[in-house]
Order: C-alpha cells, then structure tokens, then sequence
C-alpha cells in the first residue's frame, strides 16, 4: 500500500531528527576528548564521527526509505525533485519538515550542553565554519558543491530500477562516510542544508552568520548532480521516489 504523505512527512521529520541528533551529537559529545590538552580522552575523532553519519542513515535508509525515501536532506529532495522523481507538492513538504526536525534535534542538543552538565566538544554545538583557518569562503563552497554533487549523484544511481536493491542503503551510507572525512577537518562537512541549519541556530553568532553557504552549496551541488545523472543514467524506467533500495509499497 502506498504511504499517505502524512506517513511520509513524519518519516522525513524522525529520520533528520536522527541523523542530526545522533551524528552531530556524536562531535558535540566527543570529537575532541581525544585531541585535547592531555590527548588522553576517549572521543570518537574524526573517523568516529564520520562512521557515525554513515551508519545513521543507513539505519534511517532502510527503516524509512520504503515510506519516505528516506531523503533526510534538502539537497536529496531537490535532486528528487528536479529528476522528476518526486512531486512538488510532496518536495515543499519534505523541505519543511526536514528543517523542523533539523531544529528540533538541534534544541536536544542545545539543552544537553546548556542543562544537562553535558560538554560540548566542538565548542560550537556541531556547526560548519570556514575562514576558520583551515579552508577560506570560496574553498568551503567549492568543497561543499563538490561533496554534495558526489553524495548526490550516488543516491540518484544506485537508486535506479536497475541496480543492485538491496544494496543502495550500503552505498549511501558509505559515501556519506566517506565524504564527511574528507570535509570534517575543513568544513565540518555539511552536504545537507538542514543538518546545518538546525545546530547554527541555537549557536548563532558566527554559526548564524556563516551558515548561507551551507545552505545555498549543497543545493548547487545537487544541481550539479543531477545534471551528471541525466547524461549518465540508465534508459530503464526509474521509481518514482527511493533512496534506501526498497521502493515505498
């Protein structure tokens, strides 16, 4: 049976609420103990937080995905959407909810630091930077569209009627993984406005400040993704909106 899209909707506001609480939680909680002044703590680093993404959404993909898609990302959705893979109607939803959820989880966050006795590790509650001494504003737009174009682009293939099902979670996973080692030590590694936006809102300041960019790249990126799947997709029929490998019954 097809899901309503208040199924749907609900699906995209629970799976961007864990993506970002879990994941950004798991730097907010950690990244640092393990490179701090004693270098003796038990962070996760780098790696840690990059699996942690990566093995997010691939819970989320395969529990989600049959209902939603299982998007999570605003980036995803308007690749779906220009793919004529999803209605715009359902989009615009997507979109809101996706930053309603974003928010929601950065608020949890928010309140574990500020009431709850929790450090924050990053000392800015997860948020992207650049000028930050690690990349300047044109290389972070640049490494965002080009992050988000690769993330983006294996989504729309591996979600084609003609590959490999059950595998599609796996690849995506991965590759956000992958991804989010490559940008975390220059960016923070965004690849999803929503992501973004929810943490830099309660942050503010500089967060608040900086935050366009992790907005507006991904969203090129994924344009750029969807111009690269539509000269190299396959002739086959697609479905109409997947991203875990099952399509939505």
């Amino acid at each position: 049976m097809q899901p309503t899209l208040g199924r749907s909707l609900l699906a995209e506001f629970i799976g961007t609420f864990l993506l970002v609480f879990l994941a950004v939680g798991t730097a907010v909680f950690g990244i640092s103990a393990i490179v701090g002044a004693d270098g003796n703590g038990t962070g996760a680093g780098v790696v840690g937080v990059a699996m942690a993404f990566g093995l997010v959404l691939l819970g989320i993909a395969y529990a989600f995905g049959p209902v939603s898609g299982a998007h999570v990302n605003p980036a995803v959705t308007l690749a779906m959407l220009l793919g004529r893979r999803l209605p715009a109607r359902e989009a615009i939803g997507y979109w809101i909810v996706q930053f309603l959820g974003a928010i929601a989880a950065g608020g949890l966050l928010k309140l574990f630091v500020d009431s709850f006795g929790v450090t924050d590790y990053t000392g800015a509650l997860g948020t992207n930077s650049y000028d930050n001494g690690a990349i300047n504003l044109t290389g972070a737009f640049v490494l965002e569209v080009v992050l988000t174009a690769a993330f983006v682009l294996v989504i729309l293939l591996v979600t084609e009627r003609v590959a490999a099902p059950g595998f599609a979670g796996v690849a995506i996973g991965l590759t956000l993984t992958l991804v989010h080692l490559v940008g975390i030590p220059l960016t923070g590694t965004s690849v999803n406005p929503a992501r973004s936006f929810g943490p830099a809102l309660f942050e503010g300041g500089t967060a608040m400040s900086q935050v366009w960019l992790f907005i507006l790249a991904p969203l090129v990126g994924s344009v750029v993704a969807v111009v690269i799947w539509m000269l190299t997709r396959s002739t086959s029929e697609m479905p109409e909106s997947q991203v875990a490998g099952s399509e939505r019954e």
